[in-house]
């Protein structure tokens, strides 16, 4: 075969192997050695036509076969390399053979060169068949890796944008955590302030009602004082005449004697309601003692009328009590359970305030307070007004926090809320409340009574 052309066939066959065995990223250094080979086909090509230098040009063929076998052999865990191998091994083989046989045994090679030639011609036919097919397999097979490659590329690409994605929305679900943190303190900031607010409506009812029930006492002992005065003056003025009347002397005596009585009784009452306020204004120690249910409610009966009185002198409606004496002592918190009937009367009042407003012919304002003992031993305490009754379809929201039927500024929402979680969690105790639109609502609190009556 003529040079140029076998030079040609090398130089492609080398530049299909770089392709198909991707010599650049696989062996690099190596792949740099194949690239050169078109240089180093030229200079061989140059000197082989210098003369004693000839030999070269026969064995460029050689040289060539033996840098792929090379290549093939660093490539070997490689399985485009181990498949291109299977073309080449063959040829190799049979052409170190032909060359052996033809040294050692020249004579016999040359009476069977035929066959020697013949399977040589095999051996390069295998070569060259096989060579393209592994060429073609290892084509499909890297357009198969490349497409993996693209295909893990771009999964690796959705990847990295879905962990972006993720880092965006954690993100922004930190940021409205942070908000929502920043909004429920707020909240709870707010509901404090509610809560107080309420503790100090309640408490400013309860001190008007215990300023009004405290005058009259003080009003009986200033007037019963200072009659006493008088009376006294008049029985020194007695004492002091030449002839004092004895019978005089007596009665004025005998009614300073009274006054002093009405004075003591009245300062005993006004005492004793002083006591009672600074009870009720102790904080809550949360320990429950026996207590006079009947007298505590009645107590606050009495002091939510006069605080209402004090604030509207307009205000009256008549107060019905129905007390049971075998309630007896019942174990309760007394300012908590205190605070609760406080804030259920202050609203039966409102109730029946309002219907009266309304101008009804006939209509009476009633509040009735009422207890007595069950069959189970528990203790029942019901709070009715013949008032304007809570409406079908705001029942379900009465204890609810927040929620008040009453005009904006009128009330918090919170005292029904607080009261029913005095009654229930405070004391494992029920309530309920039943109401009919326009004719009134009953407050049932049930609580557990493991006190006897005493």
């Amino acid at each position: 075969m003529e040079l140029i052309p076998l030079m040609l066939m090398a130089n492609g066959a080398v530049q299909v192997i770089r392709k198909s065995l991707e010599t650049s990223t696989r062996l690099p250094e190596w792949d740099w050695v194949l690239s050169k080979v078109w240089l180093g086909s030229a200079v061989l090509f140059g000197i082989a036509q210098i003369p004693g230098f000839r030999f070269l040009g026969d064995l460029f063929g050689e040289i060539i076969y033996a840098i792929v076998l090379i290549t093939v052999y660093l490539l070997r865990d490689y399985r485009p390399a181990r498949l291109l191998s299977l073309a080449l091994l063959p040829y190799a083989a049979v052409y170190v053979f032909n060359h052996l046989v033809s040294f050692v045994a020249h004579g016999f090679f040359d009476s069977f060169s035929g066959l020697f030639k013949s399977i040589e011609g095999f051996a390069l036919t295998w070569l060259i068949g096989f060579g393209v097919y592994a060429s073609i397999q290892n084509n499909k097979e890297r357009k198969i890796r490349k497409k993996e490659e693209e295909k893990r590329l771009q999964e690796e690409a959705r990847k990295a944008e879905l962990e972006h994605l993720v880092v965006e929305r954690t993100t922004e679900l930190t940021q409205q955590k942070e908000e929502l943190e920043k909004t429920l303190t707020e909240l709870q900031a707010a509901q404090a302030q509610l809560v107080h607010a309420e503790k100090m409506a309640s408490l400013g009812e309860l001190t008007a009602g215990i300023a009004h029930e405290i005058q009259n006492p003080l009003n009986f002992v200033n007037n019963f004082s200072e009659l006493s005065v008088e009376l006294a003056q008049e029985l020194i003025e007695e004492i002091e005449k030449p002839e004092p009347d004895t019978g005089l002397v007596k009665d004025l005596a005998r009614d300073l004697a009274q006054n002093q009585q009405k004075i003591n009784h009245h300062g005993k009452r006004a005492a004793g309601i002083v006591t009672g306020m600074l009870q009720h204004a102790r904080t809550s120690t949360g320990i429950k003692e026996p207590t006079d249910i009947n007298a505590l409610a009645d107590e606050y009966l009495r002091l939510s009328y006069h605080g209402l009185r004090a604030k509207d002198k307009e205000f009256n409606a008549k107060m019905v009590t129905e007390f049971d004496p075998a309630v007896g002592k019942v174990d309760v918190i007394p300012q908590d359970m205190g605070r609760v009937i406080l804030n259920l009367i202050n609203n039966a009042f409102y109730a029946v305030t309002q219907k009266k407003n309304q101008g009804l012919a006939g209509y009476e304002p009633t509040v009735t307070i009422s207890s007595r003992r069950t069959k189970s031993g528990s203790v029942e305490i019901r709070i009715r007004d013949n008032g304007t009754g809570i409406p079908e379809s705001l029942k379900s929201k009465i204890f609810q926090p927040f929620f008040t039927t009453k005009p904006t500024g009128k009330g918090t929402g919170l005292g029904l809320s607080l009261a029913y979680d005095i009654v229930t969690k405070g004391h494992g105790g029920k309530m309920k409340m039943d109401s009919t639109e326009g004719e009134g609502t009953t407050f049932m609190i049930t609580l557990p009574a493991k006190t006897n009556s005493q």
